[in-house]
């Protein structure tokens, strides 16, 4: 009775695209070897990537379609090539007819009483489950694979944190990183800094669980991605050659299967412009209402050999335009030193963080008097370190104490301007790397509360203008015009044109009157 039931439902379940009943009414793989090859492309696809997006991403970006068979409508059962959509990429990867598994029973309907039905997802081990059954895809094991990648893709807030796929961002270590405080997975958080970002790795979900304000621990990516790169690059060193040869190989096969399936989609398309011109030519040419149609359906054959004809042309210049010679050559030399690899700016965050995870599995991450990081490669084998904390940004844009002591030392001698021309000349810098002006240094005074030179030229018995001009009762003029004279010895004070005096000789007034009496000032005139 069971085996009536399975040859019944067997008989009733629709196969999904790639797959086709032949006359024996059994499975087998579709006899278009283009379906064939776009199967197999998005399988592999994925096994490159490890998610759904980035498989729709890649077909999409190489102008690549997918096969999908109508299940409704005039043209049930007719084969379409449309565009690859994440939902579709998940069924396939979901479905075991693709490892030649037949499986009954993953959902169970149940009609409401309003005559609608209810669906609801049945735990795997409740379904009916035949392995090897027919032909596929990919093995079994390929395809429990699948499913485990599928869950470590799993998010911040699922219930069980996984490290996710490798993104874009700069984080290298971003869903590898483990709270050494409290266990869970950290999240990553950027900010910008001098027009680019910087990674923090950051924990919150303990406090957050708990109704507690603050975080776990936050800690500075920059530093911390730098050191685990090199320790790739010295663990990665002894096989750089291999990988590099790996991945070469790796793309020229991935280009060639696109191109094929691409030629393949223009070869269909000429075949059903073929076949539309032998119905037109068949149909009797006085029964104009079935030859407008064929005609029809020609010229949109025609119209769609020429779009395929185009998006292949475009694809295969691009192919080109990405991979030519000299690239190549200059890649195969990149290939012999992965460190000149891993540091070249052209190699792409994503691909960084694919290498990491071959070999890394995760890092735990303990923040004290320094960040401790204990990293557990692929294998089992493990490694410690210790970073020196991050400087604060306080820390970070403070002036060095020696600059502040010399810039101390130099007030004795010079104003706030020459101190700053002369820093300049020297080669020092201001802690945001930008040239000292004269405002910067009277800032830095007022921050260190350093001593003014005009405090200190007070300090050494100096006399103001007004003290001299009491002192042998004439005006103030008469004070600066002696100073222009180089009858008293003044001192800038500041790059106003303020001066302080030193003390002149009592006889000063009597010993020059004769000559001021008849000199005439050059800066008056």
């Amino acid at each position: 009775m069971s085996a009536i039931f399975l040859v019944s439902v067997w008989g009733c379940t629709p196969v999904p695209v790639g797959f086709v009943h032949d006359v024996r009414d059994c499975v087998i793989l579709d006899p278009d070897a283009q379906v064939q090859a776009a199967v197999r492309l998005f399988f592999d696809t994925f096994r490159r990537t490890g998610s759904y997006l980035a498989v729709v991403k890649e077909f999409h970006a190489k102008d690549l379609v997918f096969p999908r068979r109508l299940r409704s409508g005039a043209h049930k059962g007719e084969l379409v090539w449309t565009e690859l959509l994440h939902c579709r990429a998940r069924q396939i990867i979901h479905n075991p007819r693709y490892a030649g598994a037949f499986v009954f029973g993953r959902t169970k309907n149940r009609r409401l009483p309003n005559g609608k039905y209810s669906s609801r997802q049945v735990p795997s081990e409740d379904w009916i489950l035949l392995r090897d059954t027919h032909p596929g895809y990919i093995s079994w094991e390929d395809y429990l694979s699948n499913l485990e990648r599928v869950n470590g893709n799993a998010l911040a807030w699922s219930s069980e944190r996984h490290h996710g796929p490798a993104r874009e961002g700069p984080a290298l270590l971003q869903g590898l990183v483990i709270c050494g405080a409290c266990g869970e997975r950290m999240s990553v958080r950027y900010h910008s800094h001098r027009k680019g970002e910087i990674p923090s790795y950051w924990c919150g979900r303990r406090p957050m669980h708990r109704g507690e304000i603050g975080l776990c621990q936050t800690i500075h990516g920059g530093a911390l991605d730098a050191a685990i790169g090199e320790i790739l690059i010295e663990a990665m060193t002894p096989l750089s050659i291999e990988v590099a040869l790996g991945v070469q190989q790796e793309l020229a096969t991935r280009q060639e299967e696109a191109d094929r399936l691409r030629r393949q989609h223009v070869e269909r398309a000429k075949y059903e412009a073929e076949l539309a011109q032998r119905r037109f030519l068949k149909v009797d040419p006085d029964n104009r209402l079935v030859a407008d149609v064929l005609e029809a359906d020609w010229n949109a054959k025609l119209r769609a050999v020429a779009a395929a004809q185009e998006a292949y042309d475009k694809s295969a210049a691009a192919d080109v335009s990405v991979v030519n010679d000299t690239e190549r050559a200059e890649l195969m030399a990149l290939a012999s030193d992965f460190p000149r690899l891993w540091r070249d700016p052209r190699t792409k965050m994503k691909d960084k963080k694919r290498m990491l995870r071959l070999l890394i599995d995760d890092v735990t991450l303990t923040k004290g008097d320094t960040v401790h990081v204990d990293i557990r490669f692929v294998g089992g084998a493990t490694r410690s370190l210790d970073l020196p904390l991050p400087k604060s940004c306080v820390v970070l844009r403070t002036t060095d104490a020696a600059v502040v002591q010399e810039i101390d030392r130099l007030i004795d001698t010079y104003t706030d301007k020459e101190i700053a021309d002369l820093l300049n000349e020297r080669g020092v810098r201001t802690v945001v790397t930008i040239p000292w002006t004269a405002a910067r240094i009277g800032r830095l005074r007022h921050i260190y509360q350093l001593t003014d030179r005009r405090t200190r030229l007070l300090a050494q018995g100096l006399l103001t203008p007004e003290d001299v001009a009491t002192r042998y009762g004439v005006v103030i003029s008469t004070v600066h015009l002696w100073r222009r004279r180089g009858l008293l010895r003044a001192h800038p004070v500041n790059d106003r044109g303020d001066f302080l005096y030193e003390i002149p000789p009592q006889d000063l007034p009597a010993k020059f009157a004769h000559k001021l009496v008849y000199q005439v000032d050059p800066v008056i005139t």
